[in-house]
């Protein structure tokens, strides 16, 4: 795992030093890669790559980059892991191809000067951010993994600049790099608590979409963008395609290649361990792990005292079973509190989902153990884990059968009583069907039930309902949550849930939160369950092997029970966050009173402070639980604190 970042003047050459300016780039993103750096530049073309290396697989030099193909016409400077680098290796050995070391770096590297870019990349199983120089036509490559793992932002800037880098923070090392404040962008913030690609914070900056290839030369100075993988074209290749119907042999197939999955992802010539929370995807990735392991494993899970928040019992527990050699740490207030100015920093950009903040932690404690961690990402999206698939659609069948009379009626009574009413009444229901927070799931139902479909999960998946009503001079863009043609190419409700989640939601929230988390503490995060063959795989299932008995991971769940006992899992979906409405009422009233005050809307003129303001007075008395979208205005001011001090203009 690494950073990367460099530049690409498309016209006449840009006067200053290019050497000067890779190294504040790569200056930039050091904490990605503490254990070497390296810069390129191509004089003739005025092209520069820089690189922070965090040494993981082939410790040597023979790794180092920026690194220059054995024929001098290719140059790379790659962020990520190939799985499959050893049989990429012995197939192009066996074309005539001598290698220097053992690192996957080079084997990407002599895979694109021997077949291409194209073909090089659909053969590679991993994680990827990758530039490549092509010194013969003058050509940039840029191409990110399929699903979104790895990060990579382009833009082009005045005078023909080509800039990219694995984060915002390199971009800007660069003089002539733009970064206007995109207000449309703090709306499409405000919906989701966080910006979708391929937006970014700033106007002319860009993410490049999971699955996509970037290129441009001299010749064609304007990027072309091309997508080599898609989860639409795999959900439209399998509409009318075998689904399994056996269920021996789809369980059978699921840890086939799922152990394969976390076989490849357990090599490494460092310390490696795995996030553990006890849950259905950490408790199945650790499992496998220790099944393949001659010794324990090291695990890591966080807890807090707070019952509603609190996971280490359980991951204790999973720990115990599979006889892990397992730490954990219970996390003060203050801790967690202690890492809230940090986070401008970690995110480069507005992101407000809380639980960056355990995240962060269970990262850092875990750095100072291993450098690799397996984590159990991925699995809610691909095999319909998050309550709100089954409960959205049984709610909407139920929904529809009402008039529309008593569906407001219904959700003005809900809204009467304030959400502790609804958590203390839920204490009545049972341990193993009891959501947690229940009192905030009872409103957000309150406020979604006159929608019907897709305006259904727009309002589930929603913070702030109406952005443009709140953000000054801001329209939300229309992105892909906004499509009307998918009712057609995935009829299934909860299809469409999972799909328009592993679009926006998995990339731009989920892997982002790890990435910079475990980044900012460089230690390397692996996600196996995010396999694109897995993804593929679960693309095929039909759905009565993800959903079952009001449950979700159906089929996932009979993997781990191979492994782990029904009762140390079945317990509700806890999610990893933090007590942050209570905080914010107590410790951390304060540091809250100064980002929302007059002087600070004023300053920085994004938001209209009345709705906010009011909502703030709401959850200091307690009769509501604004805490979600309270935290984006919070993490959005902090970030224009941090960002431009001045104000945003």
């Amino acid at each position: 795992m690494c950073g990367i970042a460099g530049f690409f003047h498309t016209r006449d050459n840009y006067p200053g030093s290019p050497q000067k300016i890779a190294r504040a780039m790569g200056e930039a993103l050091d904490h990605r890669g503490p254990d070497g750096n390296g810069i390129w530049v191509d004089e003739g073309a005025q092209a520069a790559f820089s690189h922070r290396r965090l040494a993981i697989v082939d410790l040597s030099n023979a790794g180092h980059q920026p690194m220059t193909s054995k024929s001098g016409r290719m140059v790379i400077c790659y962020n990520g892991e190939i799985y499959n680098s050893k049989e990429i290796s012995a197939e192009l050995t066996t074309l005539g191809v001598k290698f220097r070391g053992h690192s996957d770096t080079e084997v990407i590297l002599e895979g694109c000067a021997h077949w291409g870019v194209r073909r090089t990349i659909k053969k590679l199983i991993g994680m990827f951010a990758i530039a490549i120089w092509d010194k013969s036509e003058k050509q940039l490559w840029l191409v990110r993994d399929r699903l979104g793992i790895k990060p990579l932002y382009w833009t082009i800037a005045p005078e023909g600049v080509f800039i990219f880098g694995s984060e915002l923070k390199a971009l800007r090392a660069h003089p002539k790099c733009p970064y206007k404040v995109d207000r449309n962008a703090i709306c499409a913030f405000m919906r989701h608590n966080y910006i979708p690609g391929p937006f970014s914070i700033y106007t002319n900056i860009n993410k490049l979409q999971p699955g996509s290839i970037l290129h441009l030369s001299i010749q064609e100075p304007s990027p072309k963008i091309e997508t080599y993988w898609s989860i639409n074209n795999i959900v439209s290749a399998n509409r009318n395609r075998y689904f399994y119907t056996d269920e021996n042999q789809a369980l059978s197939t699921l840890e086939s290649i799922l152990t394969d999955a976390v076989k490849r992802r357990m090599v490494a010539d460092v310390p490696l361990g795995a996030f553990l929370s006890g849950g259905i995807d950490s408790s199945t990735v650790t499992a496998i792990m220790q099944a393949n392991s001659t010794q324990p494993i090291s695990t890591f899970s966080i807890g807090f005292e707070e019952d509603d928040f609190n996971e280490a019992i359980h991951a204790r527990a999973v720990a115990k079973h599979l006889g892990t050699n397992h730490t954990e740490l219970y996390v003060t207030p203050e801790q967690a509190q202690n890492v809230i100015p940090q986070l401008p920093d970690l995110y480069d950009e507005p992101f407000a989902d809380s639980s960056q903040i355990p995240t962060y932690l269970v990262s850092a404690m875990t750095r100072k153990h291993v450098k690799v961690a397996l984590s159990g990402d991925g699995g809610d999206e691909l095999f319909a884990g998050y309550n709100r698939y089954f409960q959205a659609r049984k709610m909407a069948r139920f929904l529809n059968s009402l008039p529309s009379s008593v569906k407001s009626i219904t959700g003005a009574a809900i809204r009467a009583f304030p959400q502790s009413f609804w958590d203390t009444a839920f204490k009545l229901v049972p341990d193993t069907k009891r959501p947690s927070q229940a009192g905030d799931k009872m409103h957000k139902l309150s406020r979604v039930l006159n929608s019907e479909g897709d305006e259904f999960y727009r309002r589930i998946i929603s913070h702030w309902a109406s952005p443009n009503s709140i953000v000054i001079d801001g329209e939300e863009p229309k992105g892909i949550i906004w499509q009307s043609s998918l009712k057609n190419s995935i009829p299934d409700f909860t299809e469409r849930m999972q799909y328009l989640d592993s679009l926006t939601y998995l990339p731009d929230d989920i892997l982002t939160k790890v990435d910079r988390a475990s980044m900012a503490v460089s230690l390397e995060a692996r996600i196996p369950i995010l396999d694109h063959r897995l993804v593929e795989f679960s693309w095929q299932l039909p759905d009565h092997m993800k959903i079952r008995n009001g449950e979700g991971k159906w089929l996932l769940r009979q993997l781990l029970y191979k492994y782990v006992p029904k009762n140390y899992t079945n317990r509700p979906k806890m999610g990893f966050g933090v007590p942050i409405g209570k905080w914010m009422k107590g410790p951390l009233k304060e540091w809250v009173e100064d980002h929302l005050s007059e002087s600070m809307f004023k300053k920085h003129n994004i938001l209209r402070p009345t709705p906010v303001l009011e909502k703030w007075q709401d959850h200091k008395s307690g009769r509501q639980n604004w805490q979600y979208l309270l935290w984006d205005v919070l993490m959005l001011h902090a970030w224009a604190e941090r960002h431009h001090p001045n104000g945003v203009l």
